[in-house]
């Protein structure tokens, strides 16, 4: 007798079906709030040493979902895969976070050799990842968004402003195009290489969109995810895809016309009532619980948790954090974010 075929709870919701109890996973729930992760990572001897090491990534993956049994399972990387794919060398700084070498403020695009083969590990954790997951569990890949991954490449490391990139776009807006047309076409393969290799749903990840004027958000985010979205359905045609703008705001409702994605993420700032209201009416949402409220546990926890969950009660929805979860967050809290959720508080 052939096995049944759980369904997919998350993957149904991205189909823009509305289920009875919201399906969740947590930004950064595979990482260092977990004692597992710390000590694999002690072992392997460091972040990027995990990511390449394709077992140990699919470990990583895993990891949670053997713990909590999340509905979703993302994909353990990084954003700035794609930069080193483009030829930028890609370190981390112990206490201090990722540097790329050369710096695009300093050398023009063409002075860098692609070299996608540094990708090739990814695709090998997701094979494995894949092999192992229950049936009911959806696998999330992602990839940075052009923006985003932009400001990295040319400032050499990350920076709350994102000043650097900022002026170099008004400066030379061409060659800043040509950086995010590089971007984009990347992405789009690597993405969809993802999806070859095993994943059902990818999210694109602009942490950095909220510092950029409407008119730059038009054209440095807007544009470049919807090209994204528009390349990688050609070479995916039931690709799902969830766009997560961190810090959009008020643009949030272009980026969700304009992109064509499928459902969006929201941030913490975000009040979820106005999202409920102001998104395509049947758009599947994902979002929005502070983290640090995850942390503060408690009573505090069970009224943000379902304040989130009741103003989006009556569209798809997806329960997430606003952004990752903490290093300190602890794990008792999670283990009760689920019950609040899953209605067993």
């Amino acid at each position: 007798m052939a096995d049944v075929v759980k369904s997919k709870p998350l993957l149904d919701v991205l189909s823009g079906q509305r289920v009875a109890t919201p399906p969740m996973w947590l930004m950064r729930q595979a990482g260092r709030y977990l004692p597992e992760y710390r000590a694999l990572r002690a072992e392997k001897g460091g972040f990027l040493e995990l990511v390449n090491d394709s077992e140990a990534a699919a470990e990583v993956t895993m990891q949670p979902i053997r713990r909590f049994g999340f509905d979703g399972a993302i994909l353990f990387s990084d954003i700035l895969v794609v930069p080193h794919a483009l030829g930028q060398d890609l370190w981390f700084e112990a206490g201090e976070g990722p540097r790329l070498a050369p710096r695009l403020a300093d050398h023009a695009l063409n002075a860098l050799v692609a070299a996608p083969e540094r990708l090739d590990p990814v695709y090998a954790t997701v094979r494995k990842v894949a092999a192992q997951l229950p049936p009911q569990v959806t696998f999330l890949g992602f990839a940075g968004s052009p923006w985003t991954n932009a400001t990295y490449m040319i400032a050499g490391q990350g920076s709350r402003e994102q000043a650097e990139a900022r002026r170099y776009a008004y400066r030379d807006p061409a060659a800043f195009a040509e950086i995010i047309a590089a971007i984009v076409t990347m992405t789009v393969d690597y993405l969809a290489r993802q999806i070859e290799a095993g994943v059902e749903a990818v999210q694109l990840f602009d942490s950095w969109a909220g510092s950029l004027s409407p008119a730059q958000f038009e054209r440095w985010v807007i544009a470049p995810n919807a090209a994204i979205v528009a390349g990688l359905r050609a070479r995916c045609p039931d690709a799902r895809i969830i766009g997560f703008p961190k810090g959009a705001g008020g643009k949030l409702a272009a980026y969700a016309r304009e992109t064509g994605v499928d459902a969006i993420g929201l941030d913490e700032t975000v009040d979820p009532v106005w999202a409920n209201r102001e998104l395509p009416r049947d758009m599947p949402v994902q979002g929005n619980l502070d983290p640090l409220a995850l942390i503060a546990g408690g009573g505090q926890l069970a009224a943000a948790a379902r304040h989130v969950v009741d103003a989006l009660a009556d569209r798809p929805h997806i329960f997430n954090l606003g952004h990752g979860i903490q290093p300190d967050t602890p794990i008792a809290h999670v283990d009760a974010l689920i019950d609040i959720v899953r209605g067993r508080k």
